[in-house]
């Protein structure tokens, strides 16, 4: 998935682009099932059988395979209607398989069942984000801001809604609630909650808003000097090296994380990345980037798939491969359709041949 999306709006007097910025790769949002310890015992209390129903879904949502999770908590679901959280995980798990109608759906029925949850409205405005850019809907646009919104009223510490909302406030137009001003204020917030978090809404925010390319990568750079004990910040600082063609950069973050998590399968990907674009080794690039679309579950605060997979087919082009890059494009548009790299090495690749 790209990290933004653009969209075409129109309205009686004007044609408006609407930029829509929620990439998996970029939202903080947490994949482990469940998201808490809370999340856990409420669970618990629902599936009472640990070793049987409860534990066969967090298996299989761990291991992304979200139509088996679904098919449990739906066969759970029909002994509790009204199990506020079987329906949020059930949006989780629509999520995942990108059928943001069904996870709108299912959240929506968790905000009526537990209208003060932020978590529920946060995860709400993420499916309805989808909706939005998918079907260029306005009126979603601005319930996408709604959720966003409620979500930080409600639980002002949730650090990850706030982010959710400064990034579609700095990149909305003002037609659809763009308010940079605001997205400003989130940051700071941020910061007062988490220093670490705060230097990464920072970042976002000169380099979305304030177009500050230089200032952002001076504040990822300073973020990796202080050597956060998390993995988060050095895979969001990676996407922001890998974005701008920085592969010495991009193999300090690779590092930091690997001090952290050495065995985490993320980093397969980033370090393909960094080969490629060191162009030093472009058969070790190949194993790592094969090797995370071979052995990872689609998640969608991951790098996905498709992305993975162009960047092994212009890895196996720059090896003189081109009927293996030529399957690796051809997978990368049925997966994402209006990938345009992809496309066009596609168009080349495939007139090259004749």
């Amino acid at each position: 998935m790209p990290f933004w999306l653009a969209r075409k709006a129109r309205s009686k007097n004007c044609r408006i682009t609407l930029l829509f910025v929620f990439a998996a790769s970029l939202l903080p949002a947490t994949i482990a099932f469940p998201r808490n310890a809370a999340a856990a015992s409420r669970l618990a209390t629902l599936l009472p059988d640990d070793s049987g129903e409860l534990r066969s879904v967090k298996e299989s949502f761990d291991a992304g395979d979200y139509a088996a999770a679904t098919k449990t908590l739906q066969a759970v679901l029909e002994k509790n209607l009204d199990a506020a959280e079987i329906h949020f995980w059930l949006g989780r798990c629509s999520y995942e398989l990108s059928d943001f109608n069904a996870a709108s759906a299912a959240f929506e029925r968790a905000v009526q069942l537990d209208a003060k949850n932020s978590l529920y409205h946060q995860w709400l405005g993420r499916a309805d984000s989808e909706r939005a850019d998918r079907d260029h809907s306005l009126s979603l646009a601005h319930k996408t801001k709604k959720e966003f919104q409620a979500a930080v009223r409600l639980d002002p510490t949730n650090i990850a809604a706030r982010r959710d909302l400064a990034q579609y406030e700095m990149e909305a137009p003002w037609i659809a609630g763009g308010d940079k001003e605001d997205a400003q204020k989130q940051a700071e917030a941020i910061a007062a909650l988490d220093p670490v978090e705060g230097s990464l809404a920072r970042a976002q925010y000169v380099f979305h808003a304030e177009k500050k390319t230089a200032q952002a990568e001076g504040i990822y750079k300073q973020l990796l000097e202080q050597k956060p004990p998390r993995l988060q910040p050095y895979f969001e600082a990676a996407r922001f090296f890998q974005h701008h063609g920085r592969p010495a950069d991009l193999e300090l973050a690779i590092q930091g994380a690997a001090a952290i998590d050495p065995a985490d399968p993320r980093l397969d990907y980033f370090q393909g990345v960094a080969l490629f674009l060191e162009g030093k080794d472009l058969p070790g690039a190949e194993h790592r980037l094969d090797n995370y679309v071979s052995h990872t579950p689609p998640r969608s605060n991951w790098p996905s798939h498709a992305d993975a997979r162009e960047w092994l087919g212009r890895t196996l082009e720059a090896e003189g491969k081109r009927a293996e890059a030529i399957a690796q494009y051809r997978e990368v548009l049925r997966l994402e359709p209006k990938r345009k790299i992809a496309r066009e090495r596609l168009k080349e690749l495939e007139k090259s041949g004749d």
